[in-house]
C-alpha cells in the first residue's frame, strides 16, 4: 500500500509549521515507494527497529530508500497537506469540496490543533479560546459530507437495495467507495454494528443513517491529535488535559512544530549537533563535539540571540515533553493506521535484496509497507509485479515454508521469494560470465524469427505447445516491466499497462509461464502470439 497520512487543521494552528518540521524535501523518489508527489504532498519518515540490529547486520544495512541510523529505520512516509479546513466546509465555506476531496486520499489523520487557545475556528488572533472545539467540529464536518450525501438519496439507495436484493456490502460499497473505503473495510463495518442479510433498508431513519457513518468514519479516517504551540499561552497546561481527558491521552500528542523547525535550521546552519525528535542537542560550548561525524562540517559559536532560543526551547518543550513531539506524531499515525512493514530479501543467509549490482546485492534494501493482515501472496505482488505473478513459495527467516495465503501480523518480517522462472536480470547475471551460454543463447536467438503484422507482431517456431504460454516484454533487464502474457496462439491476453505499439516489441525478451498465469485483471486481443515450447528458466531473444 501507498501509506497516505492526511495533516488537517484550521488556519493559524501551524499545520504548515508542522509540515515543514517533518517533511524532507530532498527525498528520493521515483517508482518506488511513491508513485507520484504532488505541490500539497510531502515525504516524512516513520521510524522502526530495522532487522538488522538483531541480525548484526548495522554496519553493511543498504536502504535504498530512507536511511538506517545505529538500527533505527526511517521507513518513507507521504504526507498530504489538506487545505481549506473551516466550520462550514461540508456545506462550500473556505476550499469546501476540495478539502473534503482531498481527505479521500488519506488512510489516517492528523489533526492539528492550537492548544494555546490563542486562535479561534476561523484561525483569527484571540485570548481563552477552547481547542477542545477544534476538535470536535472536524469529526462533525467529516460526517456531516457523508451523511448529507447519503440521506438526501437514501430512498432510492433503499429502494433499488430491496429491489435488487443485493446483499448490504454491495450496498454500501457502491455507495461509499467514493470515500474510499474497500469491500473489507465496509465488512469490518458492518461486523461491528452486527448487521446481517437480508435487511430491509427502507425501514432506516435518519438516526440509524448517522449511527452507520460515526462507524464508517471510525474505520475509514482514524484520526490522532497533535496539540500544537503547547510552549505558548498561559492556558496551555489546561487545555492539554482536558482535550486528553475527552479524547483519550493514546490519542494525542504534545508538539511545538515551531521549535521543531528551529532545532533543524539551526543544525543546517552548524550551530547545534540535533537528531530530529531527540531529547537532546549540543553546541560548540558544550565541548563535546568529539563524537560527530568524521564528514562534518565544525560547529560555529552561538550568539546570544540564538542562544537564548535555544534555552527557552529546552525549557518549554524538551525538558518538559521529552522532545518537540512531531516524530512521535507521525509514529503514531502510522501505528493507527494498522501498518506493519516487511523486508523482502533475496537471501536468508546474508539478508541481500537484490544481486543486480554485481556486488551481492544490498543488506536490507527494501522495506515494505503493508495493512495488518495482508497475505504472503499480495506481499509479493507489493515487492513487484513479477514475484507475485510467478510465485512459487515463500520462507520466513527460521526457513519455515510460509502459505500464500497466511496474513501477517507482525511488523519486520522477513521473507524470501522464490519463484518459478527466473527474472530476466536474474537470468543475465548468471550468464554474465559464461560465454558457452552467450553463445547458445545466440544461436537460439537466430533461429527465430519475428515478423511484423499489421496489429502486432508474431513470433514463429518449429514446434508448438498447449501446455506453454510465452510472457513478452520490452529490453529492460530489471524484470521490472512486463508488456503481456499470450497463452497460446489467438487466446486473450492479460495486461499490465495499455498495448504498446508493434515497434516497442523489438528486442523482447519471451521467457515461459504456466497457463493462466494471473498478471492483472485487464483483458486485451492479443498483441504477440508465440508457438514456443521452452524449459521454464529459458529465454529467447528473437530477432527483428
Amino acid at each position: 500500500m501507498e501509506l497516505v497520512i492526511g495533516c488537517v487543521g484550521k488556519p493559524s494552528a501551524g499545520k504548515s509549521t508542522f509540515f515543514n518540521a517533518v517533511t524532507d524535501g530532498k527525498a528520493k523518489v521515483g517508482n518506488f515507494p511513491f508513485t507520484t508527489i504532488e505541490p500539497n504532498e510531502g515525504i516524512t519518515y516513520y521510524m522502526t527497529t530495522c532487522p538488522c540490529a538483531a541480525k548484526g547486520k548495522s554496519a553493511v544495512c543498504q536502504p535504498r530508500y530512507g536511511k538506517c541510523d545505529g538500527g533505527v529505520r526511517h521507513v518513507p512516509v507521504k504526507l498530504l497537506d489538506v487545505a481549506g479546513l473551516i466550520p462550514g466546509a461540508s456545506e462550500g465555506a473556505g476550499l469546501g469540496n476540495k478539502f473534503l476531496d482531498d481527505l479521500r486520499h488519506a488512510h489516517v489523520l492528523m489533526h492539528i490543533i492550537d492548544v494555546s487557545g490563542r486562535t479561534n475556528e476561523k484561525g483569527e488572533e484571540t485570548v481563552g479560546y477552547d481547542p477542545i472545539n477544534d476538535a470536535d467540529w472536524l469529526n462533525a464536518e467529516i460526517h456531516s459530507w457523508i451523511y448529507n450525501n447519503l440521506w438526501k438519496r437514501w430512498g432510492s439507495i433503499a429502494r433499488r437495495h430491496q429491489a435488487t436484493k443485493s446483499s448490504l456490502s454491495n450496498t454500501f460499497v457502491g455507495q461509499m467507495s467514493g470515500y474510499g473505503a474497500s469491500p473489507s473495510l465496509i465488512n469490518t463495518m458492518l461486523d461491528r454494528m452486527a448487521l446481517k442479510d437480508p435487511l430491509d433498508l427502507t425501514k432506516w431513519g435518519d438516526e440509524e443513517v448517522h449511527k452507520l457513518v460515526d462507524e464508517f468514519l471510525a474505520i475509514r479516517f482514524p484520526t490522532i491529535l497533535v496539540l500544537n504551540k503547547a510552549d505558548q499561552g498561559e492556558n496551555t497546561d489546561a487545555n492539554i488535559e482536558k482535550v486528553a481527558e475527552k479524547y483519550g491521552s493514546d490519542r494525542c500528542f504534545v508538539s511545538s512544530a515551531a521549535a521543531e523547525c528551529f532545532l533543524r535550521a539551526a543544525a543546517k546552519q552548524q550551530f547545534i549537533r540535533y537528531e530530529p525528535g531527540s531529547m537532546f542537542y549540543s553546541t560548540l560550548e558544550d565541548g563535546n563535539d568529539d563524537d560527530a561525524d568524521k564528514d562534518a562540517p565544525p560547529l560555529k559559536p552561538v550568539d546570544k540571540k540564538i542562544a537564548k532560543r535555544l534555552e527557552r526551547i529546552s525549557d518549554m518543550v524538551l525538558f518538559r515533553y521529552g522532545s518537540t513531539g512531531v516524530r512521535a506524531a507521525i509514529n503514531a499515525a502510522v501505528e493507527l493506521s494498522n501498518t506493519v512493514v516487511a523486508y523482502p530479501v533475496k537471501s536468508l543467509k546474508n539478508f541481500t535484496t537484490d544481486a543486480s549490482n554485481g556486488k551481492g546485492g544490498s543488506v536490507f534494501g527494501d522495506a515494505v509497507m503493508v495493512r495488518r493482515g495482508t497475505t504472503i501472496r499480495e506481499l509479493a505482488y507489493r515487492v513487484s509485479q513479477f514475484i507475485g505473478a510467478n510465485f512459487a513459495y515463500a520462507e520466513g527467516e527460521d526457513g519455515r515454508r510460509l502459505a500464500e495465503d497466511e496474513p501477517i501480523v507482525h511488523s519486520n518480517l522477513i521473507v524470501k521469494f522464490t519463484t518459478t522462472i527466473a527474472s530476466s536480470a536474474t537470468a543475465a547475471a548468471s550468464s554474465s560470465g559464461d560465454k558457452d551460454n552467450k553463445k547458445a543463447a545466440g544461436a537460439k536467438a537466430s533461429k527465430s524469427k519475428c515478423t511484423r503484422a499489421k496489429g502486432g507482431c508474431t513470433f514463429k517456431a518449429s514446434r508448438s505447445s498447449t501446455q506453454q504460454s510465452v510472457w513478452a516484454r520490452d529490453g529492460a533487464t530489471d524484470g521490472s516491466t512486463p508488456l503481456l502474457c499470450a497463452t497460446t496462439p489467438k487466446a486473450p491476453v492479460t495486461n499490465m499497462r495499455p498495448p504498446p505499439k508493434a515497434s516497442a516489441l523489438n528486442g523482447c525478451v519471451l521467457m515461459s509461464v504456466p497457463i493462466n498465469t494471473p498478471l492483472g485483471d485487464r483483458m486485451y486481443t492479443p498483441l504477440c502470439t508465440a508457438t514456443y515450447t521452452l524449459p521454464s528458466s529459458s529465454t529467447l531473444m528473437p530477432s527483428a
